[in-house]
């Protein structure tokens, strides 16, 4: 900043506190009578220096107190308020420093005037004039846009975003969809964002199935709250979305109930299960990979793709045709049970008991996955989840699964993608990974094949374009590794124990305690570039978050690779009426 940049920063609001020690990294300011400030409110003050060019000190609002000046017992605020006691009411704010500019390093003066931060000046406060790519991620306090460094987000100088939240107040998944909504429309991509990706994965209901929707419910406000950000407000264009079949549906009809177009089931064949070893995600859990029985999934899934051949949409293994999922876990359990094979199978060195609790787990997983695991559907259609032979946004349902499906389908996808991302041997196009609950998948304690595959993401994502968006109630109970490794960190509405965490500590006590009111759509966001994280509130969803809001979609986004019935055909779309919207 310079002396120009101090000539119409805004209006004076106070001065430096002489009564609290002003440091080069917080200082109070008494705030003038007539005026206010209010907690993140962007400020900026001088300091004259001799021989020396002024340094600019701008900073953030952190804290803000008010007291009576003249009383000396609780009780005195009686007699005040009467009239017969003289006091003075005084507000004070803390400010916690964002930039110095130039960078000497000095206290402002006790007196000097402090402004509110208004155009330029806010923007040199909060760096955003040192950004060359901004991504709007919402309004600031004040109602001017707030803004994200693209390169802390696609891997130029970091990647990957963690989102903390009570389920259903932080509005996690709703401010997941509206940052991706941003990075594909704000032009931050330039030419790349036409062959960007994006992989969402559904846990709860069905409320991601209609991104591709226009929502009934915008209103005008929000058109021109989107304007502001430099967004027009409409749905997602681009949109696929893959369920898993039915259960007992030979057809392979994909389990859904409220979108009935444009959605395409997904399943693995036999053939594949065993070619691409498979089965460590059948044993998906993080108390898997504590037991003896690992040995034997690994030996197990070796022998399978050794001599497993394909066999009319089945399998067969020396000479026995399997033609279903529950039909090949019969027969891994007859191997294994038969002395004269189980070797071959298991390994010379385990032991009966061990090959017992392996053949128990994965007979208990018949009913879970025979579902997703088919002999019967190989040559019907294409079933395979790639986002980069798909639309630009792939939603996957996962909500219909019991836990070990939706962690085998999970593990699975994140596995298949990430290779593919490796053999491209490039960065570009980029791919975001949008996954709920990932203290579930990727839990502090333990191991699994799906904490390997998350972990390499966060460790190595960066440098092949894999972006990772996660989302969680506990960041507390997410491997560190990955929360480390999250340049963005966001966090909505908290927990009191959980917002008391040390992975919590980027925040300032204020907003800690803020966290605990935080109303949903409002959000607290740390990134490299800002020394404190900023407020910010974020639009309602142009597009649907559930059925009852679903406007018409153009029939061209309406992407199946099996489907040619009306696509206008959703189920209440365009009216009904609905509980709040989660938002």
């Amino acid at each position: 900043m310079t002396d120009a940049d101090l000539d119409s920063p805004g209006e004076a609001v106070g001065r430096v506190l002489g009564t609290a020690d002003a440091t080069p990294l917080q200082f109070w300011t008494a705030v003038a009578p007539g005026s206010y400030l209010q907690l993140d409110d962007v400020v900026v003050t001088r300091r004259e220096l001799p021989n020396r060019e002024p340094v600019t000190i701008a900073g953030v609002v952190t804290q803000v107190r008010a007291r009576h000046e003249g009383a000396q017992f609780d009780s005195d605020v009686f007699a005040i308020a009467d009239g017969t006691l003289p006091a003075q009411v005084q507000e004070a704010a803390e400010i916690t420093t964002t930039r110095v500019d130039p960078e000497l390093y000095v206290p402002p003066t006790p007196g000097a005037v402090v402004h509110r931060a208004e155009g330029d000046a806010r923007a040199r406060a909060l760096h955003f004039d040192r950004m060359e790519r901004r991504i709007p991620m919402g309004m600031g306090r004040d109602g001017v846009p707030v803004y994200l460094n693209a390169d802390f987000l696609d891997g130029s100088r970091g990647a990957h975003v963690s989102i903390s939240g009570i389920s259903g107040v932080a509005t996690k998944t709703s401010f997941a969809t509206f940052l991706l909504y941003s990075v594909f429309r704000s032009g931050v991509l330039g030419g790349d964002a036409v062959n960007a990706k994006a992989l969402i994965f559904n846990v709860k209901g069905e409320d991601l199935l209609f991104l591709d929707h226009p929502n009934t419910r915008l209103d005008e406000p929000t058109r021109a709250a989107y304007a502001k950000l430099g967004l027009s407000a409409g749905a997602f264009p681009d949109v696929r979305v893959y369920a898993p079949p039915r259960v007992g549906d030979a057809a392979g009809t994909p389990d859904v109930s409220s979108r009935l177009t444009g959605v395409d089931s997904f399943y693995w064949t036999l053939s594949e299960f065993c070619t691409d070893r498979l089965l460590p995600y059948v044993f998906a859990d993080a108390d898997d990979e504590r037991q003896q029985y690992t040995m034997v999934v690994h030996s197990v899934a070796a022998h399978l793709a050794r001599y497993a051949q394909p066999a009319d949409g089945g399998v067969s293994i020396d000479g026995v045709r399997l033609g279903s999922y529950g039909d090949l876990v019969d027969h891994i359990v007859d191997q294994l049970n038969d002395d004269e094979t189980r070797s071959d199978w298991a390994g010379s060195a385990v032991g009966l008991g061990t090959v017992n609790a392996f053949a128990r787990r994965l007979i208990g997983s018949k009913k879970d996955l025979a579902r997703l695991i088919r002999g019967d559907l190989a040559t019907r259609r294409p079933h395979s989840i790639n986002t980069s032979e798909s639309a630009q946004v792939t939603v996957v349902d996962l909500h219909n699964l019991p836990d070990r499906a939706q962690r085998f389908v999970v593990g699975v996808t994140l596995k298949s993608e990430f290779e593919r991302k490796e053999k491209s041997g490039t960065s570009k196009p980029l791919l975001f990974v949008v996954l709920d609950e990932l203290n579930k998948y990727a839990p502090r304690e333990g191991s699994s094949p799906i904490k390997e595959v998350l972990l390499d993401i966060a460790e190595r994502g960066r440098s092949l374009g894999v972006i990772l968006i996660g989302a969680q109630q506990t960041a507390s109970e997410v491997e560190r590794r990955i929360v480390t490794n999250s340049a963005i960190r966001v966090v909505g509405r908290l927990d009191p124990a959980e917002a008391s965490r040390p992975e919590y500590g980027f925040l300032p006590p204020a907003q800690r305690q803020r966290a605990l009111l935080a109303k949903p759509g409002t959000m607290f966001v740390n990134q490299p570039d800002i020394p404190v994280p900023l407020c910010l509130e974020f639009p309602f969803p142009a597009w649907a978050t559930r059925v009852s809001e679903a406007g018409r979609a153009p029939s061209e986004t309406l992407r199946s690779i099996t489907q040619s019935a009306d696509p206008f055909a959703v189920v209440g779309s365009g009216g009904g009426t609905d509980d709040d919207i989660p938002f």
